[in-house]
């Protein structure tokens, strides 16, 4: 299969400056996808960012109905190419192909949605205020030059996120994909082009993290968004200060809970708590990692859900095949870091249900993990893991459970499971997390925000928040109180 490995940059596929590159494994067997990912160096951070801010004064005068009818293309070319695009991303990081088409199709109607925003901005005016004399006028408008630097783990979604909003409010881009998962987004050029996009509009660039630092220093960029770790997150929020205070969108990690009452459908929750957890081989940022069961359902929870992990594990098998449900960790690093936190379990004493070892003789499988009552200070119950493994305990009450679910440095997501639509209201209310999902994993949704409490990062991505966030207010003060002159 051919693919692009160039930069995308002023409308043009271009290799890097320095003819550095990346080279990306399949993670199913470690074969070779290419070495020959072009990484951006600083003189191409700076050529998409003097790209962007030419063509920022195009872009934004562009009519509301103009710029929609672009955005709506280029959903519909994504959509086309959905087949190609998903084998690109499972055969970087290993992300099954039935999975990989469902995260392009989601982006798709969040393209849509936003395409219906531009031209729809609406101000605000005031009329004068008892003496003050003035007629107040407000206006939102774009920030300018922005970026966005993608996560590994959901590629089309995040850029989606972070290049709708900004194109509907019409704001310029330049968007640093992964290093572990660069070739799907490196394909977005051509389509760009066919879909309208004037040259500059949007810039795809890829590289580590050292490109990722370029951006979010560089003076000329007003905005960046970022998903990923919070140790990288804090980077980019030190580096944002330190330069010219650009604004600052932060998705980080998160640990989330699962709260799952004596009354809740035991069935549901345990499909939820397994098959749902693990899409993405548990590689997604709010995925319900700790599992916290009320006492009267546990022995029946604990059962069910050792039995629904080791059938999930007869499902792990080639990503670019249909029917596999979950495939490899993403890369090499990425399966040594959830193997040392299952060797610290087995340290501990932690007594592992199921799963723990490695899955096969090649690549980066690790079969599903449910590990049983860590002590809560455990580092596999108190950090992210990233990976198919969960941590079961056990609570009496409803405080204890709201308590045990507050007890963490993040705050992304949360689910309860319950038949009480009051109990399910009022723990909702009292969870500290950006979303709260009631009987069923959390799935996002172009229509609401998405973002976290604490460490889990601020500001939002999507819905009506999502655009918010690339635009400024502007307030206009008009004196009615002058006197008419004679002519």
């Amino acid at each position: 299969m051919s693919f692009k490995t160039d930069l995308f940059i002023n409308g043009e596929y271009v290799p890097s400056s320095t003819s550095e590159t990346l080279t990306i494994h399949n993670p199913k067997d470690d074969t070779l996808v290419s070495d020959k990912v072009q990484a951006a160096s600083e003189a191409d951070v700076d050529k998409a960012v003097a790209a962007a801010k030419a063509a920022l004064p195009g872009w934004k005068a562009t009519a509301g109905a103009k710029r929609g009818s672009v955005m709506l293309k280029f959903a519909d070319l994504l959509e086309a190419n959905v087949d190609r695009l998903a084998n690109l991303e499972s055969i970087a990081m290993g992300q099954p192909v039935s999975l990989a088409k469902r995260m392009i199709l989601g982006p798709v109607a969040l393209w849509r949605y936003y395409a219906g925003y531009a031209g729809k901005v609406a101000g605000e005016s005031y009329p004068p205020d008892g003496e003050d004399g003035l007629y107040k006028i407000v206006q939102y408008e774009p920030l300018g030059v922005c970026a966005g630097i993608c996560a590994w783990n959901g590629s089309h979604v995040l850029a989606a996120w972070k290049l709708a909003p900004a194109m509907a409010a019409g704001n310029t881009f330049v968007l640093k994909s992964s290093e572990k998962s660069p070739i799907a987004l490196a394909q977005y050029g051509d389509l760009l082009n066919e879909a309208g996009f004037p040259p500059g509009v949007i810039n795809i660039v890829t590289g580590d993290g050292k490109v990722g630092a370029l951006l979010a220093s560089h003076m000329q960029i007003a905005k960046i968004a970022f998903t990923g770790s919070a140790t990288a997150g804090r980077a980019v929020q030190i580096a944002a200060a330190k330069s010219n205070l650009k604004r600052v969108t932060l998705e980080l990690g998160g640990k989330s809970p699962a709260l799952i009452f004596d009354d809740a459908d035991i069935e549901n929750a345990v499909l939820h708590s397994s098959e749902s957890f693990l899409r993405n081989s548990g590689q997604i940022c709010f995925a319900a990692s700790r599992v916290l069961v009320q006492e009267g359902i546990a022995p029946d929870f604990i059962k069910a859900v050792k039995v629904a992990f080791e059938k999930a594990a007869e499902k792990m098998g080639d990503p670019a095949a249909m029917e596999t449900l979950f495939g490899p960790l993403a890369d090499k690093k990425q399966y040594d870091r959830v193997m040392e936190f299952l060797t610290s379990a087995k340290e501990e004493g932690v007594q592992i249900l199921t799963g723990g070892d490695r899955k096969g003789d090649k690549g980066t499988f690790v079969q599903p993990t449910v590990l049983l009552n860590p002590d809560l200070k455990s580092r596999v119950y108190t950090d992210e893991i990233f990976g198919p493994v969960i941590s079961v305990r056990t609570f009496k009450t409803e405080e204890e459970a709201v308590q045990l679910a507050n007890d963490t440095q993040y705050g992304l997501g949360s689910t309860v499971y319950t038949s009480d639509i009051g109990r399910a209201l009022r723990v909702a209310s009292a969870l500290e997390a950006g979303t709260v999902s009631i009987n069923t994993v959390h799935a996002t949704s172009p229509q609401t925000p998405f973002g976290g409490f604490k460490q889990s990062g601020y500001g939002r991505e999507s819905g009506v928040e999502g655009i918010k966030n690339y635009l400024q207010a502007k307030t206009i003060h008009v004196n009615m109180k002058l006197p008419v002159r004679a002519k």
